[in-house]
Order: structure tokens, then C-alpha cells, then sequence
């Protein structure tokens, strides 16, 4: 029989997760420490599904923290502390269940808060994380790739009494000994760390539907996708390169920019040509957007995600990007591989 908090827990997943400024596509995850047992969302499913189906994982708490103390590593993926018994799906734990097993605290909310990112992939985002949660126990902790690396960084830094992370080119976690608490620091850290949002032009249509014709590409269901386009200053910020994991696992590393003479199906020729997998979504500087006929909803959440993100960072700022190395090392993650076969294959949404 689950506890009054753990129902509480599932009720808070299912509403961050349908929220796309907290959390997109199979992104985020949640965790209640209970008898034990870290009860953590299982890797590649939505937390807005927590209602629906089983998301959680049973991982067995002091054996996976011991061996994280003599660094083993089967801590990467988790997966052998999962108790077996009572996981009858079969489930993989999130990627980042040692970060949940760090925190002392019962519950843990890791989000992809788009505020946070805005202000956690600029060069100084320490400095400016410590000037508006300076009354709270933080830690930044630089880019790590999720899983043992970034479990060390932050068993590096944190403290008895730390309940917020603002990790690096990656997002936030806040945690509390109740979900009423965990919650409540969300929410506060969230509007602590709002930037205003730059408006963006109105993505021209007929052009798109132009440069779309003979392609494997349309246009976009949500409009917002635009928005990283037709802002130029976002656009610009969008050709340096990867910002955090999940656009790499679910767009591809960096952004398709398309030059003044591309069309769709000029930019589809070429990847052809290349032997190289067609981008899910392709920019046309000051027009928009167009996507990919057979786009995941996944990545198209993260399409969304970007045009959020970048909107926040103000104009001119100096952005730290994800580099070729670490690009690499998401995209070469049996973990990530994981995740993303099952964006392919659409089990993440059933």
C-alpha cells in the first residue's frame, strides 16, 4: 500500500510534467525515499503520465550509496539496485538516480526549469544563481554529463544542508522531507530565477510552406517552435552549438541553420548525400521553423524547449556551450541510447 506522500509525490509529477516550462518530453524526474527504498520516475517515461501508468522505480538506497562511495562503477546506470520483485515492468531508474540517492532529503523534483537553463548555460551562472538564492542552501555545480560524473561533481559540493542544485548547462533540482515542501522550493526558485522573455516576429508561413515543398519537412504544431528563428538574436545563440543534454539526445548536436539559398529539400539532399540522419528541425532565419514529417513528440518538445531557453538569455551574453567531447559522450551513452530508442519508438507516450 503506497503512503499518503507517495500518492502526493505522483500527483506533483503528473503536474510538472504536463508543464513545458519545467519539464519536456521524457525529461525530469521525481523520487520519494521510503523504508529503504528509493522510489525513483524509470528512464525514457513522462512524468505527466504519473497518473496513468506505473512510472517508479524501486532502487535499493544504502547499497547504491555505498557503492557510490568507492566510486563502482554499476552506479552509472543504477540498474543493478533495482529491487527486482517489485518492478514487475521491468523498468529502468532514470539516469540520474545518484543524484536523487545524494540528497539526503525524502523527495527530490529534478526539472529542466527553462528558467534555470537560461541562466545556467551563461558563462557566469554561478555568480548570478548566488545573487538571487543567497538566502537559500545552493550549490551550482559545473556541466557534468548525468550519471556517475555528475553524481561526483555534486557529492563534491554539497552540503548537509543544500536543497537546490542548479547544475550546469543542465537544469535544477530542489528537494524537501515533504512534497509539499519540494514543491513550494520549486516554485520559489523558479520565480527567483525568471529573466524576461524577448518577443519574437511571427514566423511567415507561405515562405515556409515554400521551402517546404518536395521535402520530408512542415510545419510545426506548436507555433512557439518559431520563435528560435524568427528572433534573430535567439537564432544567432542557436548556431553556436548544444546547450544541454536532452537537445542533444532529442534534436541532434547544435541546430540546422539553413543559409539564404537552402530550401528543405536542399538541406535534405545534402544529409543524403552525407549518409547522415535528416535533422529534426531545420531554422530559416527570420521566417521559422520547419520540423520533420515523422518528428518525435519528444523531440518536438525539445524544439519548443529551445525557442523557451533562448528567449530568456539576454541579448549579447556570454553563453557557454556544450563541447565536441561532451556532445560525443551523450551521444555515445549506452544510457542515452536507451532513451533514445525509446523516443523512436513511441513507447515513452503510451
Amino acid at each position: 500500500m503506497r503512503s499518503s506522500e507517495f500518492e502526493a509525490l505522483l500527483d506533483v509529477s503528473a503536474r510538472v510534467g504536463a508543464d513545458p516550462a519545467l519539464v519536456q518530453g521524457a525529461g525530469g524526474n521525481t523520487s520519494i525515499k521510503e523504508g529503504g527504498i528509493l522510489w525513483i520516475k524509470a528512464s525514457g517515461l513522462w512524468l505527466m503520465q504519473a497518473r496513468q501508468r506505473d512510472v517508479m522505480v524501486p532502487v535499493a538506497l544504502e547499497p547504491l550509496l555505498d557503492a557510490l562511495e568507492r566510486d563502482d562503477p554499476s552506479t552509472e546506470k543504477a540498474q543493478d539496485f533495482v529491487i527486482a520483485d517489485r518492478n514487475p515492468l521491468g523498468l529502468r531508474p532514470s539516469i540520474e538516480t545518484t543524484v536523487h540517492a545524494l540528497m539526503p532529503q525524502k523527495v527530490v523534483i529534478h526539472v529542466h526549469c527553462v528558467e534555470t537553463i537560461a541562466t545556467a548555460v551563461q558563462a557566469n551562472a554561478e555568480v548570478l544563481a548566488a545573487s538571487k538564492l543567497a538566502d537559500i542552501p545552493h550549490v551550482f555545480v559545473p556541466y557534468a554529463r548525468p550519471g556517475l560524473p555528475l553524481a561526483k561533481a555534486i557529492a563534491d559540493r554539497i552540503g548537509e544542508d543544500t536543497s537546490v542544485l542548479i547544475l550546469g548547462n543542465h537544469g535544477l533540482a530542489v528537494a524537501g522531507e515533504t512534497v509539499a515542501e519540494a514543491q513550494a522550493l520549486l516554485a520559489e526558485v523558479s520565480q527567483r530565477l525568471a529573466l524576461p522573455v524577448r518577443a519574437a516576429a511571427r514566423a511567415d508561413l507561405a515562405a515556409l510552406s515554400r521551402l517546404s515543398l518536395d521535402s520530408a519537412y512542415m510545419l510545426p504544431a506548436d507555433e512557439r517552435i518559431h520563435d528560435a528563428a524568427t528572433d534573430l538574436a535567439s537564432c544567432m545563440m542557436a548556431a553556436g552549438g548544444s546547450l544541454y543534454p536532452d537537445h542533444v539526445i532529442f534534436l541532434g548536436k547544435g541546430s540546422v541553420i539553413a543559409a539564404p539559398q537552402d530550401t528543405a529539400l536542399s538541406i535534405e539532399k545534402r544529409f543524403v548525400a552525407d549518409r547522415v540522419a535528416l535533422p529534426p528541425a531545420i531554422l530559416f532565419p527570420g521566417k521559422g521553423v520547419l520540423v520533420a514529417r515523422d518528428i518525435t513528440a519528444g523531440a518536438q518538445a525539445m524544439a519548443r524547449c529551445l525557442s523557451d531557453v533562448l528567449s530568456r538569455i539576454p541579448e549579447g551574453t556570454r553563453v557557454r556551450y556544450l563541447t565536441d567531447a561532451e556532445n560525443a559522450e551523450l551521444l555515445g551513452w549506452d544510457a542515452e541510447k536507451y532513451r533514445q530508442a525509446l523516443n523512436r519508438a513511441g513507447q515513452a507516450l503510451q
